[in-house]
């Protein structure tokens, strides 16, 4: 990837203080949580992030503890800065603040900081930026899309954001035993966008996953060559869901 070239990432970005989800095991993804009215974080991103050990082991404990229920997590950055200063190398690192992100039954989420709040470095370089996107410019696709990415053992599935209203979505996915996926780091590098097949964009805001945690899908890559590949996949934890302050 090669951010710098976008010419939309320059100083007279927006402002703003950042929100990312943080997915994955051995290797931790952060997943930017993008909003369509407010400029400063109307992108899409994802990109591996370096934590302090002890933010990292607090995600990891919690998370066992809450495999299988709804709860996600999340870094607070309290810096104001553009969100294009991370792939352009203008800010390798920013504080954060980790939070654990309850749902209750009716899908409000509760922002709970972790490790009585402290502030600590997390640290994300350009060439960890693997997926950076300007919200807009982007129909609804036929089927129903998701963006590919992972790292060794682990894959995951992000809902391509396109056209406003939407939903964001973001699930780690098996093959359909429940084992590894068999798909190599070149093609989860490039991050390709995946077509569900059989399942039609529903064109607007959805209240649940058309994805079923423990169905089998199949599905087809498209990589940067145009080259499509088919795959099957096991849907597996929801690790972020925004159906209401992503369209606000």
């Amino acid at each position: 990837m090669t951010p710098q070239q976008d010419p939309r990432h320059h100083a007279h970005d927006p402002h703003g203080y950042h929100r990312f989800l943080l997915i994955g095991k051995e290797t931790v993804f952060a997943y930017h949580l993008a909003l369509y009215h407010q400029p400063a974080h109307a992108y899409q991103m994802i990109a591996t992030i370096h934590l302090a050990d002890e933010v990292r082991t607090a995600y990891l404990e919690d998370l066992a503890e809450n495999q299988d229920s709804r709860v996600f997590y999340s870094l607070y950055s309290p810096e104001h800065f553009p969100l294009s200063d991370i792939p352009n190398g203008n800010k390798p690192s920013f504080d954060v603040q980790l939070e654990r992100v309850v749902v209750d039954e009716n899908g409000n989420r509760d922002f709970q900081k972790m490790l009585d709040g402290r502030t600590t470095k997390a640290h994300c370089a350009p060439q960890d930026v693997r997926h950076f996107r300007q919200l807009g410019g982007l129909d609804y696709p036929d089927n129903l899309t998701y963006l590919l990415f992972g790292q060794g053992d682990e894959t995951h599935l992000a809902h391509q954001l396109a056209q406003h209203p939407n939903w964001d979505e973001v699930i780690t996915i098996t093959d359909p035993l429940g084992e590894l996926l068999d798909i190599g780091q070149t093609v989860m590098d490039q991050v390709p966008a995946i077509t569900v097949l059989g399942i039609d964009d529903p064109h607007g805001v959805v209240a649940a996953s058309p994805l079923t945690t423990g169905e089998v899908y199949k599905a087809q890559i498209t990589g940067a060559s145009g080259a499509a590949d088919e795959m099957n996949f096991r849907a597996g934890r929801q690790g972020w869901w925004n159906h209401t302050s992503l369209n606000n």
